[in-house]
């Protein structure tokens, strides 16, 4: 009977990359939570909204089809919180997306805290615990994804509020090889 004497430790290497992968993926990813009640925008300016520099907002960048403003006065807040910085992007002048951006593991407690107050609590859908260098946050409505991304090591956390709508418009203007 002939024997391949190779095959048990290609299964073996397999298995254990396989296994390894799956620990990677456990202890960074957490899976969408339904969100609660999707506000169908931002803080009050609803997604496809026009968009242009005003009392509030100033134009920092336009690379064409996409524009992107930041508030005109202050510090800007996510809720009661204080972030860094807070970019409100336009896609062909119609409102797309907001991207936030923050340090502090105390700051992105309570933002953590603040989100989940707003679109439910992470801990109601197994797997959402995540553990790890990198932790993802994500709830999906009918008409917004947010997704936060926070890192450990760095201390620095970013956060997309964004229409599902236009970014699929967004996405299928791109060739299928572009990145």
């Amino acid at each position: 009977m002939l024997r391949r004497p190779h095959t048990g430790s290609w299964i073996r290497r397999s298995l254990l990359i396989c296994l390894l992968f799956s620990i990677i993926l456990l202890d960074t990813l957490a899976f969408a939570v339904p969100m609660q009640n999707d506000p169908n925008g931002f803080e009050g300016i609803p997604w496809g909204a026009t968009f242009s520099e005003s009392d509030t907002f100033i134009k920092v960048e336009d690379t064409g089809r996409s524009q992107t403003y930041e508030l005109k006065t202050g510090v800007p807040s996510l809720g009661p919180v204080k972030v860094d910085s807070m970019r409100f992007v336009t896609s062909d002048g119609r409102f797309a997306r907001v991207t936030v951006r923050y340090q502090g593991k105390a700051t992105h407690d309570q933002i953590l805290a603040y989100l989940q107050s707003l679109y439910g609590s992470l801990d109601r859908t197994p797997g959402q615990i995540a553990v790890g260098p990198v932790k993802f946050c994500s709830w999906t409505g009918f008409e917004t994804d947010v997704n936060l991304r926070y890192e450990t090591g760095t201390d620095r956390g970013i956060i997309f509020f964004e229409s599902q709508e236009l970014r699929r418009k967004i996405t299928e203007g791109n060739s299928a090889t572009v990145f």
